[in-house]
C-alpha cells in the first residue's frame, strides 16, 4: 500500500511536544497500514525475513515483529522502551475503510516514585486487555523509562463471526451492551489466567517460526485459544456502565490519567476535582467516562493498584510493613491492613517469608 498520505497525518504531530510530552500517531486503519507504517517510521530497520522491525530513534528504543495468521487475523508484538514521556495515538485515513477490531494484551513496566530514602523508585508491571472498535481514536501515555509489551490481534468482522458466537450472547450483559452501544474501547486488568506465559510462548513460534513445520498450526490453535479465553472472561466481567447512554469519550485523555494515577500511588489522592482540573475536564463526566473504559470508579482502581503496589513491596523488598503502609499512601497501618486483606484475602505480615508456611 502507497504511504504518501501517511505523512499527511505524521507531519504536524510527529515529535510534537505538548504538556510533557512528545505526540507519536500511527494509522491504525489496516494492519497491513499499520505495519508499513511503522517500516517507513524515521529509526526503523526492516528485515522482512523476520518480519520483523527493529526500531532506535531519540524517542524509543524496541521491535516489532507481525505475522497474518489466519485470514482475516493479524498478530503484532512489539516491545520497547521509552527514552521520553510519549503518547502513542491512532490516526485515520479517511478515505480508506477500517473494518478491523483490534484486542490488545499489554504487559506495562513504569516507574513509581517513593518516599524512602534507600528505594526511592520501584518497577511498578501492570497487565492491560483492551478492544478497540473499528475506526475509533484512542492513545495510551507512557513516562520516560517505562518498558512495554504489546500484543495486538487484528480481527475482522468475519474472522469474529466465524470463531467467537458474540450474537449468541445474552442482550442484558455488560459485554454485549458495550458491542452494542457507540462507545468505540474497553479495557480490563489481567482478566486471563496467565496470559502472560502463553503470549510469550507465541512470541517465541514468531522468532522460530521457520525452524518447525508445526508453528503455523500452533500459532491459530494458541491465538485462537488467547482471544477466546479473552472474550469469555470479558463476557464474565459485570461491570456496570451505562452503555445506552450517548457521548464521546476523549479515550486519549483517560488513558493520561491512568498514567498518572499509576505512577503517583505512594501519594495520597489529590481528589477527583483537582485531577479533573489537571486534565481540564469536568469531575462529573471524568468520572462517568473512567467507568466506562476500566469498568470501575477512579477512587476504587487507585485503591486496587496501591494494594497491588504494597504486595510488589512485601514480596520483592525488606521493607517494614509500616514503612509500605506510608509509602503506598496511607497514614494509618490498621486502614492499611484491612484494604490490603480485603483484596489480597490476608494481611500483609502473612506474606513475608518467615509467616509463609503459616
Amino acid at each position: 500500500m502507497i504511504l504518501a498520505k501517511w505523512f499527511q497525518f505524521v507531519k504536524p504531530n510527529f515529535n510534537f511536544f505538548k504538556d510533557g510530552f512528545f505526540e507519536f500517531p500511527f494509522l491504525a486503519n489496516t494492519p497491513e497500514l499499520f505495519i508499513e507504517s511503522t517500516i517507513k517510521s524515521p529509526g526503523s530497520k526492516h528485515v522482512p525475513e523476520e518480519q520483523a522491525v527493529y526500531r532506535n530513534n531519540p524517542f524509543i528504543k524496541g521491535e516489532m515483529r507481525y505475522r497474518k495468521i489466519d485470514e482475516g487475523l493479524w498478530l503484532t508484538i512489539t516491545s520497547v522502551k521509552f527514552k521520553y514521556n510519549t503518547i502513542i495515538k491512532s490516526a485515520y485515513d479517511r478515505d480508506l475503510p477500517s473494518e478491523h477490531y483490534s484486542i490488545t494484551f499489554t504487559v506495562f513496566e513504569s516507574e513509581v516514585k517513593l518516599q524512602n530514602t534507600f528505594i526511592n523508585k520501584m518497577p511498578f508491571f501492570n497487565k492491560f486487555w483492551s478492544l478497540k472498535k473499528p475506526g475509533t481514536d484512542v492513545g495510551a501515555s507512557f513516562y520516560k523509562g517505562s518498558k512495554c509489551e504489546f500484543y495486538i490481534f487484528y480481527v475482522s468482522p468475519s474472522w469474529l463471526e466465524k470463531h467467537i458466537p458474540l450474537d449468541k450472547l445474552d442482550a442484558k450483559t455488560p459485554f454485549k451492551m458495550f458491542l452494542d452501544s457507540d462507545k468505540g474501547f474497553i479495557s480490563y486488568q489481567d482478566i486471563v489466567p496467565n496470559a502472560e506465559h502463553f503470549a510469550h510462548e507465541i512470541l517465541h513460534i514468531f522468532k522460530t517460526f521457520k525452524e518447525d513445520v508445526f508453528n503455523e498450526t500452533l500459532l491459530k490453535t494458541q491465538a485462537l485459544s488467547l482471544i477466546s479465553s479473552f472474550f469469555k472472561n470479558a463476557v464474565a466481567d459485570l461491570r456496570s456502565g451505562n452503555y445506552r447512554e450517548k457521548g464521546s469519550i476523549d479515550y486519549k485523555l483517560i488513558a493520561k490519567c491512568e498514567s498518572i494515577i499509576s505512577t503517583n500511588l505512594s501519594e495520597q489522592f489529590i481528589g477527583i476535582d483537582a485531577l479533573a482540573l489537571k486534565l481540564n475536564i469536568s469531575p462529573t463526566k471524568l468520572k462517568t467516562d473512567f467507568k466506562s473504559v476500566y469498568g470501575t470508579s477512579i477512587l476504587q482502581y487507585i485503591i486496587e493498584k496501591k494494594m497491588q503496589l504494597a504486595m510488589q513491596l512485601l514480596l520483592s523488598t525488606e521493607m517494614q510493613i509500616k514503612h509500605i503502609c506510608y509509602q503506598v499512601g496511607y497514614e494509618s497501618p490498621s486502614k492499611f491492613s484491612a484494604a490490603f486483606k480485603k483484596k489480597h484475602g490476608k494481611l500483609p505480615s502473612d506474606f513475608r517469608p518467615e509467616n509463609a508456611s503459616n
